[in-house]
């Protein structure tokens, strides 16, 4: 009985922390998880490893979020999610958890609505900064001034008192002073600047003039064959006109087809009806994830961008990739030793090479830096040619198009206007807000 008492008393504590830890609403809380993030019903059954490692991601983030720990710990949460599923995330993490949250992001407006405190690492110092990241960008630079002004008056001080020094230190009159200035040097602890943070500085070249009319499309349909033998429709029946220096959002949930229109207007697929006729002397370039799988993992940086620009001098290729951060030895590092972000720049570098006026951007800040995404940006605005672009940085979408196709269910809409006024239009600006 003694036995049977202790394990009923073991049973009835292991029942109450299940309790307590929600395990009666498991399964409904993992399918809400799953769905906000975009996962639906069909999907639920299926094994993990059919998924891309985009979609597997995904289920990694799903299985924490699940579990509702007190503590979550999140490295780059929004790099593999559509802006339905960022949003939603964000509405999550403010309302629903309760708990703790560190994380590392590149994504300027979800840190805006979540964080509250920033933490910076740099120069072997950790700073902490009080509020969102706006907030830290303007504290950052009411600190950097103040630093920058103690700075140059303690340089002046010093200046003053070596000059004192170097002026009367053959003077046995003036010895005492000497001496006591000279000490006074040693012990004052000086004020140092954080060295310059490298950043992508570049700007597109005048392109050259294309046509008016940049894309004609025409019935546009892209259809993919299905297991069972029949077909699932991407988009169907797109007809339409992209004008020189259009700067347009492809948007839409993942898997509705944002990439596969961008490679049919990119010539990189066939499209199953209709056609994309590029205009007058249109040049085309594109840019995808996929591209830097493409480059040859051998090549250096430098034998790349080289590639794309045979013709120029050593002198021309080293400044191209020195604009995108790789300078001295760094263009002979081979391409299979970079990073995700490396890659990424070396691939902007080689179109950036290219006199092209149509640019076909599908996630051109995934791996990219706040500060590099930034200069890009710049540079885009100032792009006198077209852009069409996929992108889940909702700062660099409004700050950059103004005019947005959807994707949806195998419809595109066309709205003539820019993000916000896209977001207004399609009911979606009470959540993006």
């Amino acid at each position: 009985m003694r036995a049977d008492g202790r394990l009923l008393e073991r049973y009835g504590d292991a029942q109450e922390e299940f309790e307590h830890r929600g395990g009666y609403d498991l399964e409904a809380r993992a399918q809400a998880v799953l769905t906000g993030l975009g996962i639906g019903p069909d999907d639920y059954n299926r094994p993990v490893e059919e998924f891309s490692g985009g979609w597997k991601m995904r289920i990694a983030l799903a299985r924490i979020l699940t579990l509702n720990p007190d503590v979550l710990l999140l490295d780059e949460p929004t790099n593999h999610l559509d802006v339905e599923s960022i949003i939603w995330l964000e509405e999550w993490l403010s309302t629903d958890f309760k708990g703790a949250v560190l994380m590392t992001s590149h994504d300027r407006d979800f840190m805006n609505r979540l964080v509250t405190r920033i933490i910076e690492v740099a120069n072997r110092t950790v700073t902490t900064y009080g509020g969102n990241y706006d907030f830290y960008l303007r504290e950052r630079e009411i600190r950097r001034e103040q630093l920058l002004a103690s700075y140059r008056r303690q340089q002046e001080m010093l200046a003053k008192e070596e000059e004192f020094i170097a002026r009367f230190a053959a003077r046995a009159s003036h010895a005492a002073q000497v001496q006591s200035r000279v000490k006074k040097l040693e012990k004052i602890e000086r004020i140092e600047l954080p060295p310059e943070q490298r950043q992508i500085r570049f700007e597109f070249a005048e392109p050259p003039r294309s046509g008016d009319d940049v894309v004609k499309i025409d019935g546009l349909a892209k259809r993919w064959p299905r297991p069972d033998g029949g077909e699932k429709s991407v988009f169907g029946g797109v007809t339409g006109l992209i004008r020189r220096q259009e700067k347009i959002a492809v948007v839409g949930v993942n898997g509705a087809g944002k990439s596969t229109f961008l490679k049919v207007l990119a010539g990189q697929t066939e499209p199953s009806e209709g056609s994309a006729t590029l205009g007058a002397s249109v040049n085309l370039g594109y840019f995808s994830q996929h591209a830097m799988d493409l480059l040859d993992p051998k090549r250096t940086v430098f034998e790349t961008v080289q590639e794309a620009i045979p013709l120029a001098s050593i002198g021309v290729v080293r400044n191209l990739c020195a604009a995108f951060l790789f300078t001295g030895d760094d263009v002979d590092k081979r391409i299979d030793k970079l990073s995700g972000g490396e890659k990424s720049r070396v691939v902007l570098a080689t179109l950036l090479a290219r006199p092209i006026n149509f640019l076909i951007l599908d996630e051109p800040t995934n791996h990219l830096d706040i500060q590099s995404r930034e200069i890009l940006l710049e540079a885009l605005q100032k792009f006198t040619g077209t852009v069409v672009l996929v992108s889940h940085d909702r700062h660099f979408l409004r700050s950059l198009v103004n005019r947005v196709f959807e994707v949806d269910h195998g419809e595109m809409r066309v709205y003539e206007g820019d993000y916000e006024y896209y977001l207004h239009k399609s009911g979606q600006d009470h959540r993006a807000a």
